[in-house]
């Protein structure tokens, strides 16, 4: 149950039998001071302005027309027309004991899925993974997760980059290493030294750049020994993101691989419909559409070029094939991209032309989520020591080690196997929760200190809260599964618990539409702040604690358990029993 949904329904319900239009919004939200209720309905001031009446008399008709009978047990009107509303204890303590057993957490499946493609991670497969693709990998695997959470019909797609002239060169140098008695897997055990190596060929060695060159046109044109070598680089790199996204704890597999190659039969009928109709010309031997749309300053069109002079497709083209295929054949209600903020311009040029060429169907949702930068501490894109760019994969290894050095010295007692699990839980949660926490437009300084700290807004401190809930119910000698409790909320700590975690629906709402997983990073160490101000104000394990409110706080502190261990999945981080 959304209790914003609730109570936004039983105002907006009052506003109309109060006379005002039904499409005046009721202006809900939960209260930013104390004292002023749980939730404050602000709609009365913009409704009265529109009618020319008195506020504070329009607020006051509409509380005489709502009903929140056992739901509040105070209402009021504050400042110019504000509608404060006091949730009832007992209310709160009813609906709180409906998330003991609920794995929803209150959050009912949407009743009419939408069919979501979210377009995240697109490594480049002639390159193995670095830090700049850790952001689009792991937001866009949050909104997976949280979209499927509420029951919405998800398509992940990894738009890889296999296609391109480059891969001309790396096939013609994987059949020489191939042909020397290499085992593919093997070559290609280094991607960027093979990379590096083929590049180093290709500029010193003319003969191998006329066949690499070659190996471009005969790979397009469907070359079945080329193809052959294609395919086999193609399954090695796409082992080697596999790795990383196992490590990350990222759920994208194989089958959710669609890369650049496979619209490569589209890109030439994409051209034929923008020229017939008559939005693609001739300018200087390539095929451009001008988009007035997106004009500059002094009404300069905007040019896309969707054909090269020498007939080669750009980015733009492809990705116009890819809006085509998941709105007309996967049938997409919404399309997200998680791709860094650079390409603002690319993104919404294809979106303005996939619209003006009726590509897309206007009910369907385009969406460019942008993201910025990683820094290092120097205020500058995060670098290794030499000024080359940082392997995703030793940055995961050294969050781990890293994680592991904590963890001997601060807790001796865990076995080495669960010493183990939970250095690997600790690092890729540390590094994953530290970008998710941060607002995915901003830039952000990558730091180890304060990422691995078990204080403030982190993984290490999250995870901590989990495994603490876990150790009083060992404590208590009670399996939280098998908890039969009936929940009371009798102080102000177990009151701001219980509608913290009441709220879990709503922020998963803003965080589905708005695409911001640092909303759900926030409620989560609210959930974690206010647990432990509860724990210290309200004793549950004490002698003196009689059973039935022991038992009701071991239910309380259930519910807050399983709240972050779910929030923390839906992160794609992992949680333990002890740490």
């Amino acid at each position: 149950m959304n209790i914003r949904e609730l109570l936004n329904d039983k105002v907006q319900q009052a506003m109309q039998a109060a006379g005002i239009p039904a499409d005046y919004s009721a202006h809900l939200a939960p209260s930013k001071k104390a004292g002023f209720g749980d939730y404050q309905a602000n709609g009365a001031m913009a409704a009265a302005k529109a009618m020319k009446t008195n506020p504070r008399e329009l607020a006051q008709q509409i509380l005489d027309n709502l009903d929140l009978d056992g739901i509040a047990d105070k209402t009021e009107i504050a400042g110019p027309g504000f509608i404060n509303i006091h949730l009832a204890d007992q209310w709160l303590a009813q609906q709180t004991a409906t998330l003991l057993n609920d794995p929803q957490l209150g959050q009912e499946k949407v009743a009419e899925p939408q069919t979501v493609v979210v377009d995240y991670s697109s490594p480049n497969l002639a390159k193995e993974m670095h830090v700049g693709h850790l952001r689009s990998s792991i937001i866009g695997d949050a909104l997976v997760r949280a979209l499927e959470f509420q029951g919405q019909h998800v398509i992940r797609q990894n738009h890889v980059g296999d296609w391109g002239t480059q891969f001309g060169m790396l096939i013609a140098e994987l059949e020489d290493q191939l042909e020397d008695g290499e085992a593919a897997e093997f070559a290609l055990k280094d991607l960027e030294g093979f990379y590096q190596q083929s590049k180093k060929h290709f500029d010193e060695d003319e003969a191998f750049a006329k066949r690499a060159r070659d190996y471009v046109v005969k790979l397009q044109s469907g070359d079945e020994k080329v193809l052959g070598l294609w395919e086999k680089f193609k399954k090695v790199s796409l082992h080697h993101s596999e790795e990383i996204y196992q490590q990350l704890n990222v759920t994208l597999t194989e089958n959710d691989v669609r890369g650049e190659s496979a619209y490569n039969d589209d890109l030439p009928k994409v051209v034929a419909e923008l020229q017939k109709q008559g939005l693609a010309v001739e300018d200087q031997g390539a095929q451009v559409v001008f988009l007035q749309e997106l004009a500059d300053k002094e009404g300069n069109p905007s040019p896309v070029i969707i054909q090269k002079q020498g007939g080669g497709y750009l980015y733009a083209t492809s990705d116009l094939a890819a809006l085509r295929y998941r709105t007309q054949i996967l049938k997409a209600d919404r399309v997200l991209y998680f791709i860094d903020a650079r390409q603002s311009l690319h993104m919404n040029q294809v979106f303005t032309l996939a619209r003006k060429a009726k590509f897309v169907p206007e009910a369907v949702s385009l969406e460019h989520h942008a993201f910025g930068t990683m820094m290092g501490s120097d205020g500058k894109p995060f670098k290794t020591r030499s000024g080359g760019t940082v392997k995703l994969a030793d940055l995961l290894d050294e969050a781990v080690e890293r994680a592991a050095a904590l963890i001997a010295e601060k807790d001796p007692g865990l076995s080495e196997e669960e010493k183990v699990e939970v250095a690997q839980k600790v690092g890729i949660g540390a590094v994953k929760y530290a970008d998710l926490s941060k607002t995915r437009t901003n830039d952000y300084i990558f730091n180890w200190d304060s990422m691995l700290s078990f204080e403030g807004n982190t993984a290490p401190y999250l995870q901590y809260a989990y495994t603490r809930i876990q150790s009083i119910f060992r404590k208590a000698g009670v399996s939280a599964d098998d908890l039969k409790a009936e929940i009371n909320i009798g102080t102000e700590q177990e009151k701001a618990l219980a509608l913290k975690l009441l709220q879990f629906p709503e922020v998963l709402d803003q965080v589905t539409r708005e695409a911001y997983p640092h909303v759900l990073c926030n409620y989560l160490y609210d959930v974690a702040s206010l647990f432990m101000r509860f724990y210290e104000a309200c004793p549950i394990l004490k002698d003196d604690v009689d059973t039935a409110t022991r038992n009701s706080r071991l239910g309380i502190a259930r519910v807050a358990a399983q709240t972050l261990k779910t929030g923390l999945d839906l992160l794609g981080i992992e949680t333990m029993e002890k740490m």
